[in-house]
C-alpha cells in the first residue's frame, strides 16, 4: 500500500489552494498594487511616479497612460544596463540574485533578464499550485511516491558581477525545495554537467535505478534524451525501464507538433500537461485534464495585459506601437489573438514577452499559446500564426501516417514571386510534391487570408524533407542544445539562407 503517497494525495485534496472559484480581475488588480507599492522608492518608480499611481481610483487605466511598452531591448537600453551592471534599486528595490540567460528562438546573443529572490519565489510558489492542481487528474496514490525527471539546463551557473546567471531552468532547479529533492532527478551531480551530450549520457547510464513516474521539459529535447535511453539499454519503448510513468509535463512550446513522435517512444498513455514557464516567470499551467487549455497565475507577482494581435498595432521587428491598446483581464473576449504583456516582481514593466496566447475561458483565465510576435508570418498578407502552422503539420502526420516532430518555413521570394518554403524533419520516405499540395489545400481552406494570399502575390508552397536531427543540430551550433532553446518555426530570408546553407552542410 501507498502510505506516503496516500497522505500526499490527502493534503493535496484537502487544499483549496487551488480552486476554480476565484477572481482573477480582483486578484490582478491587488497584484498590480503591490507591485507599484513594492517598487515606488526605485528609479523606475519614480519616474512614472508609482506614489499617484497608488492615490488613483483608476489605477489600472493610469497605469497603462503613464507607463509605457518595453521589450527586451528597449527595457535594457533604458534602465536593465544599469542592473546588468549591478546597481541596485533600478526597476526593483535591491538588485537581482540572478540572471536568466535567453535567445529563446531569436538570435544568437543570450539576453540577461533579471530574476529577483522574489521571482524564485514566486515560480516556486506556481510550481507548488501546479503540484496541488494534480488532483484534478485522478492520478493513483502511488504516483506520488515515485520520481520526477526534470530535464532542463544545466544547474552549474555562473557568477558575473556577485549575481548567478544560466538559464531560467536551470535557476528553477537549482531552488529545489529541501523536502523535494529526494523525488528530482536527475540529482545535482549530474544536473550540473553542461554540456548537453554528456549529460544525457549519464542519465541514460543512471536510468535502471530510478523509479520515474513523471516527466518535465521541452518536447524536443525530452523526445531526443528518451530516444538516447531507449537505444542505450537496447529497449522497445521508455515504459520497458520506467513502468510507473504516468505523467509528462510539457513546456516552452505548443505539444501538439510532438505529440505523435513523443507518444511512438511510449509503452502506454501518460497524462500530459502543459506548462507556460517563461525566462520572465511562470506564466500558467494546465489545471484540468478535460481541456489542454492553462490557466494564467493571476494571483503571484505578475500582473498581465493584452494587446489584440493586429498589424496596425505591430512594428516590422514584432514590437508594439506606443499608442496601441491595452486590455485588463476584465476586458478581454474569446476567438482573439492578444500579445502578452506583462509587469512583475523582477522589475520587468509592461514588459511584451513575445507570444501571442488566446482565451479559451474567461472565468477561468484558461489561455492557449498561439504563436509569438516575431513568427507570425505575414508577408503578402498570409497572416498565419504559429497555432496555424502547427495544425498543417498535424495535419500531414495523420494524412500520410508519418512524424513531423519538428519543422521551420520562409516566406522567400524566388525570382519574382513568393514562395512559402518549409523544411519538415522527418524520418519517413515521403513525396515532398505531395506534402506541399495536402499543406498547401490545407491552410487555403483553414484561414481565409492565406487562401486570398495564394490568389494573389503568394506563388506557391515548396517543402523540403530532413532528418529531425539536423534541427536539433542547428540549435546546438547557433544557441546550446537542450534546456530552453526552441527551434525557429519561420525564419526571415537572411536567417533561412544560413539555414539552408547549413542543411546543405550535413
Amino acid at each position: 500500500m501507498a502510505i506516503l503517497g496516500n497522505i500526499i494525495k490527502g493534503v493535496i485534496h484537502a487544499t483549496d489552494m487551488v480552486s476554480l472559484q476565484f477572481d482573477a480581475s480582483k486578484d490582478q488588480q491587488s497584484v498590480l498594487m503591490d507591485l507599484l507599492r513594492t517598487a515606488q522608492d526605485t528609479k523606475f518608480g519614480k519616474k512614472y511616479d508609482f506614489k499617484g499611481l497608488l492615490e488613483s481610483d483608476t489605477i489600472e487605466k493610469d497605469f497603462r497612460a503613464k507607463v509605457p511598452f518595453f521589450d527586451y531591448d528597449q527595457i535594457t537600453k533604458n534602465w536593465w544596463h544599469w542592473v546588468q551592471a549591478g546597481e541596485e534599486n533600478v526597476t526593483w528595490p535591491d538588485s537581482p540574485d540572478y540572471f536568466a540567460l535567453s535567445s529563446g528562438t531569436t538570435g544568437k546573443t543570450s539576453k540577461r533578464i533579471p530574476v529577483t529572490d522574489a521571482m524564485v519565489k514566486s515560480i516556486r510558489k506556481a510550481g507548488i499550485q501546479q503540484v496541488l492542481a494534480l488532483r484534478n487528474f485522478n492520478l493513483p496514490a502511488d504516483f506520488f511516491e515515485k520520481e520526477i525527471l526534470m530535464l532542463g539546463s544545466s544547474t552549474d551557473l555562473d557568477e558575473n558581477n556577485e549575481a548567478l546567471e544560466g538559464e531560467i531552468s536551470g535557476i528553477s532547479a537549482s531552488n529545489i525545495p529541501f523536502w523535494f529533492q529526494g523525488y528530482y532527478k536527475p540529482g545535482k551531480e549530474i544536473a550540473q554537467i553542461d554540456d548537453w551530450d554528456r549529460r544525457v549520457k549519464r542519465i541514460a547510464e543512471k536510468a535502471p535505478e530510478w523509479d520515474i513516474g513523471a516527466l518535465s521539459g521541452i518536447p524536443s529535447w525530452m523526445e531526443l534524451m528518451l530516444q538516447k535511453v531507449i537505444a542505450h539499454h537496447k529497449l522497445n519503448h521508455i515504459h520497458d525501464i520506467w513502468p510507473n510513468l504516468q505523467v509528462y509535463t510539457s513546456g516552452g512550446v505548443a505539444f501538439g507538433p510532438y505529440e505523435k513522435s513523443f507518444n511512438a517512444l511510449l509503452g502506454k498513455p501518460v497524462t500530459v500537461i502543459d506548462t507556460y514557464l517563461a525566462s520572465e516567470g511562470f506564466i500558467a499551467f494546465q489545471q484540468r485534464p478535460d481541456t489542454d487549455a492553462m490557466k494564467l497565475i493571476t494571483n503571484n507577482g505578475i500582473y498581465f495585459e493584452f494587446v489584440p494581435f493586429k498589424p496596425e498595432y505591430i512594428n516590422t521587428d514584432g514590437s508594439l506601437k506606443q499608442n496601441s491598446p491595452s486590455l485588463t483581464l476584465a476586458e478581454v473576449e474569446l476567438d482573439q489573438d492578444y500579445v502578452l504583456v506583462i509587469s512583475t516582481v523582477a522589475g520587468a514593466w509592461r514588459y511584451l514577452i513575445g507570444d501571442t496566447i488566446e482565451f479559451t475561458d474567461i472565468e477561468r483565465a484558461e489561455i492557449k499559446i498561439t504563436g509569438r510576435t516575431k513568427f507570425f508570418l505575414n508577408t503578402v498578407g498570409s497572416q498565419l500564426s504559429v497555432a496555424k502552422l502547427d495544425d498543417a503539420v498535424q495535419h500531414l502526420e495523420k494524412q500520410f501516417d508519418v512524424e513531423i516532430p519538428e519543422y521551420t518555413l520562409c516566406a522567400k521570394r524566388i525570382g519574382k514571386d513568393f514562395y512559402h518554403c518549409w523544411y519538415l524533419g522527418t524520418e519517413s520516405e515521403t513525396d515532398d510534391n505531395e506534402l506541399a499540395r495536402v499543406l498547401d489545400a490545407f491552410l487555403k481552406n483553414a484561414n481565409k487570408n492565406y487562401k486570398v494570399a495564394r490568389s494573389k502575390a503568394l506563388e506557391g508552397v515548396k517543402v523540403k524533407t530532413v532528418s529531425p536531427n539536423v534541427f536539433h543540430e542547428w540549435s546546438g551550433k547557433n544557441k546550446k542544445k537542450g534546456g530552453q532553446v526552441k527551434m525557429e518555426r519561420v525564419m526571415g530570408e537572411e536567417r533561412f539562407s544560413e539555414w539552408e546553407t547549413f542543411v546543405k552542410s550535413t
